[in-house]
């Protein structure tokens, strides 16, 4: 986990804040990419960075330690490489605390849906708890580090710790609204909408882990993200053109800088988002 004076960027790079503009995700002020020393990623919870956005929200320091105890801290997944595929048995939950990782199922064609895109501070595989095994594959999107924490110590520290049971309820109830959300989506909202909350989400992410959410990395590409909404990824391209003609973002391959989050925030919520200079999200 992350010491909390240093910035972690979507490539796994890390550069300590220093109030400078950096000029790009992945490199410190300089422009010189740095490389990241593995040993001071493991840390306890109470000192990660993530602590507020995972598991250990509200915990005092004593229940911390006990969680600490029995989190795994895995080597960093690869580009490409899968952190479970369907179908394998459920033993452990996933923290993810830089990168980011996407989730998907396949048709009885070998089309991939793709399910879900996560982000540091949230959690991969909660949805296998009732069958006991994984509805969907996970592969890294980028070069990502996790915590593992095996969901039976889990349990057994949920039982004594009550902190520690109502995070989870609070987890797993904020999954089945995400769920309901990306049905509205699909069902109810235009494209531009859909493209539009998606930006909000990775800029919230941003924001919730205190660093810009008016720019950064799309660590997925345009098929998943056009896949993910249920959109053509050249509707996809067509729209990252509009908002950028539009002077609401500018777009280098996948980097973005939203230059206009009041007007990106009336596109994803029209009717019940009013201008609010400075907000993120509604």
């Amino acid at each position: 986990m992350i010491d909390p004076g240093q910035k972690i960027w979507s490539n796994g790079a890390i550069a300590r804040a220093t109030g400078q503009h950096t000029m790009g995700v992945g490199f410190v002020a300089s422009g010189k990419p740095r490389v990241v020393d593995m040993k001071a990623l493991k840390v306890a919870c109470q000192t990660c960075s993530l602590y507020e956005l995972c598991l250990p929200l509200g915990l005092e320091n004593k229940d911390l330690d006990e969680l600490d105890r029995i989190v795994k801290r895995q080597r960093p997944l690869q580009r490409g490489n899968y952190l479970f595929h369907v179908g394998d048995p459920f033993k452990s939950v996933y923290a993810i605390r830089t990168g980011s990782v996407k989730t998907y199922t396949c048709n009885d064609e070998g089309d991939e849906q793709v399910t879900g895109f996560h982000l540091p501070g949230e959690l991969v595989g909660l949805d296998a708890i009732t069958s006991g095994r994984h509805p969907c594959a996970a592969r890294a999107l980028e070069t990502t580090s996790l915590c593992e924490i095996p969901f039976s110590r889990l349990e057994e520290l949920s039982s004594h710790i009550p902190g520690l049971q109502r995070q989870l309820l609070r987890l797993m109830s904020r999954e089945i609204l995400e769920e309901q959300n990306m049905m509205v989506w699909l069902g109810k909202k235009t494209a531009e909408q859909r493209l539009a909350l998606l930006l909000l989400r990775i800029a919230r992410n941003q924001h919730e882990r205190h660093f810009s959410p008016y720019e950064f990395n799309l660590s997925m590409s345009r098929t998943d993200i056009g896949n993910y909404l249920g959109l053509a990824v050249e509707t996809i391209s067509r729209l990252f053109s509009r908002f950028q003609q539009d002077g609401i973002l500018t777009v280098e391959r996948k980097h973005v800088v939203i230059q206009d989050m009041d007007r990106l925030r009336q596109i994803a919520h029209p009717d019940d988002c009013p201008l609010d200079t400075g907000k993120v999200l509604c």
